[in-house]
């Protein structure tokens, strides 16, 4: 990290204190143009961001600024949409074993539905008229950088089988249904382009039976670098391969077709940044520990994924360089980071997490009755509130007290 980064990261630790959360909507917006820089060359390409990653209403209103479109997987997040001024036709929403009462809500709405169930899709059929929908199809594809976010796969609930195709060919013959839109999604974290390029394959088959498509959506799952040296997707090299290949697919198709990604991690990981404060430092017979002011409740994807994020200590950055293991407060095990080499940490030294701002405020908990922290939008450099921190109170608004 470069020292002014970290000069900035202090003063807004110093500032609004700790744990904060950073998100720095350069870096969001350098993404965002990166992979529409890389298919380029195909005519219609289109970006809906997955907001499950960090549903922030700001960071919601900041991706519609630069003109993408949103993917939603729950009537919330739906609702979320729309308040931040997302067009119902710019949100498609795609939802996994819901009940059919909250995708008539979505009809409601106004939204693209996409559906991955065949019961489901025959039920919408019968008992709602011209409003056009698109199909999640499995690949049966194992993908992903973690069992828990691979969802292409045979075994996976997501998705209908593409071996099931003649029976939603029978469901759409009898019911009528217009489907607009052919979707897949393996997974997170993939770094093989074949992987991609295989799915395309499969999705270009499938789309081939459906005469009226709008788009073909490949869904997202790239990966970005956790530590320096890690390895990324090669999205020029994706948009090069797969853009010509949709290319000839659309020709072959004689209908204009849109591409459509849904990027979530890729847009917003590594814009963010999670300070907090070591409350002790604490040695063992074996280990340096360094005890913060946060534990799972807040970042659960070490313990969750056994995911990697950076750890660095920024007030301290030229510090002799020690092994450390930081720990949170939880009252369970909650290792954020085993024996990592860090600048001398001293009690009350702010340390950063890097690569925060994708599946981490958004998984947050009040486990053990803690407070979520606030969050911090970085606008040409400037920071905004874009979260207050939780007071008390807030644990307790939704608490109806009885007399006992």
């Amino acid at each position: 990290m470069e020292l002014a980064r970290m000069q900035q990261l202090e003063s807004l630790a110093r500032e609004y204190g700790t744990p904060l959360y950073v998100y720095d909507s350069a870096v969001i917006e350098n993404q965002y143009n990166r992979l529409l820089e890389a298919f380029k060359d195909v005519k219609n390409i289109k970006l809906n961001y997955a907001c499950k990653a960090n549903t922030n209403l700001n960071i919601l209103k900041f991706l519609k600024s630069i003109g993408s479109g949103l993917d939603t997987v729950s009537i919330q997040e739906v609702q979320l949409g729309l308040l931040a001024g997302f067009e119902p036709e710019k949100i498609i929403y795609t939802p996994s074993g819901v009940s059919f009462d909250e995708i008539k809500q979505a009809v409601d709405l106004g939204v693209r539905i996409n559906i991955d169930n065949l019961s489901i899709l025959e039920l919408f059929g019968q008992e709602i008229k011209n409003y056009p929908v698109s199909i999640r199809m499995n690949p049966h594809i194992l993908a992903g950088g973690n069992s828990k976010i691979s969802v292409g796969h045979i075994d996976s609930k997501f998705g209908i089988s593409i071996y099931q195709l003649p029976h939603i060919l029978r469901v759409v013959s009898n019911t009528g249904i217009r489907i607009e839109g052919i979707h897949m999604h393996t997974g997170s974290d993939i770094l093989d382009i074949e992987v991609f390029l295989q799915g395309a394959e499969i999705l270009f088959n499938v789309a081939k039976e459906f005469h009226d498509l709008d788009y073909i959506d490949f869904g997202s799952g790239f990966k970005v670098p956790y530590k320096e040296g890690d390895n990324e997707t090669d999205i020029q090299y994706l948009g090069k391969k797969l853009g010509e290949r949709f290319n000839l697919f659309e020709k072959e198709y004689n209908k204009d077709l849109t591409l459509l990604f849904e990027p979530g991690k890729f847009l917003v990981s590594q814009s963010g940044f999670f300070l907090v404060s070591v409350n002790v430092i604490k040695q063992t017979t074996s280990t340096v520990f360094a005890e913060v002011d946060s534990g799972f409740n807040h970042l659960i994807r070490p313990m969750f994924y056994n995911a990697y994020h950076n750890i660095t200590n920024i007030s301290n950055p030229d510090g002799r360089l020690r092994f450390y293991t930081v720990v949170g407060y939880i009252c369970e095990t909650d290792t954020f980071g085993t024996n990592r080499k860090i600048s001398e940490i001293r009690e009350g030294d702010f340390l950063c997490f890097e690569n925060a701002g994708a599946y981490c405020f958004s998984m947050s908990s009040n486990y053990n009755s803690r407070l979520k922290p606030a969050e911090i939008l970085l606008l040409n450099g400037k920071p905004h509130i874009i979260r207050r921190r939780e007071r008390l109170e807030d644990l307790l608004s939704t608490t109806e007290e009885i007399s006992i």
